[in-house]
């Protein structure tokens, strides 16, 4: 009896388990086991789907072969009219660098001539006063030559101030030599109208005719300029000759 109710416990026992498992079983959701295949299966594209991703993927290479096959003149986020006007404006800011380079040119040559023509114009100016200068000068010089030539010291005092007035003579002397003035040596020279003025005449066998013969009165130059031209005495043949202090005729 005993052993009968154990079975049937038992019995109850495993009916319930059983019935507790099928019922667990009902309560997961349906499918549950298979939810990768549910899913490959839900997910998988159709025919359509692949048609259009191909259709996606092909877009990107069709448009650039037409961009390489037309390539774009224009530049991004700038339209033609405002391109067009971009290259207006360099065209003309050209035109005006143009401009501006050719009067710059223009202008520098002005000052480049100017410069020249002023720097010759003051050099003129400072020669001329120069010039006019040392001939004010000029017959100072003549003066102390002929006192050296003609007045001869005879006593210490008369020589002491004959050297006195010979050294201011040498100091005026070298201060023309340091502004440039020269004189000129006529003696023996051939007589040059552009250098020396024949105040007279001589016949002589011995120097050939046109020759200056004696220097009367001394010429100075200045670089290229004659500041006095040298009075002379000129030789003739005999048989022309004028008396010694008739100056010769002017052609």
């Amino acid at each position: 009896m005993i052993d009968e109710e154990k079975q049937l416990e038992e019995t109850q026992e495993t009916t319930t388990s059983s019935m507790d498992t099928s019922e667990a079983g009902d309560s997961m959701p349906a499918g549950a086991g298979d939810a990768d295949a549910a899913v490959s299966v839900s997910d998988a594209p159709t025919d359509e789907h692949v048609l259009s991703m191909e259709e996606f993927l092909a877009t990107p290479d069709e448009e650039s072969d037409k961009a390489g096959a037309e390539p774009s003149e224009g530049i991004p986020g700038v339209s033609s009219a405002e391109l067009s006007a971009l290259q207006q404006e360099i065209e003309s800011l050209k035109v005006q660098l143009e401009r501006r380079s050719s009067d710059y040119m223009r202008l520098a040559a002005d000052f480049e001539n100017f410069r020249k023509r002023t720097s010759k114009e003051r050099e003129e100016l400072d020669d001329r006063v120069k010039c006019n200068t040392v001939i004010e000068l000029l017959p100072v010089v003549d003066n102390f030559e002929r006192a050296r030539s003609q007045i001869k010291p005879q006593t210490d005092a008369e020589m002491a101030i004959h050297k006195s007035y010979q050294g201011v003579y040498k100091q005026l002397v070298d201060g023309l030599k340091r502004l440039g003035v020269s004189p000129m040596r006529a003696e023996g020279q051939e007589f040059d109208p552009n250098l020396h003025e024949a105040v007279m005449r001589e016949a002589t066998h011995e120097f050939p005719e046109g020759t200056v013969i004696e220097e009367l009165m001394r010429g100075y130059v200045l670089g290229d300029r004659i500041l006095r031209h040298a009075m002379v005495k000129v030789a003739v043949a005999p048989d022309d000759a004028s008396p010694s202090d008739t100056p010769p005729s002017e052609s």
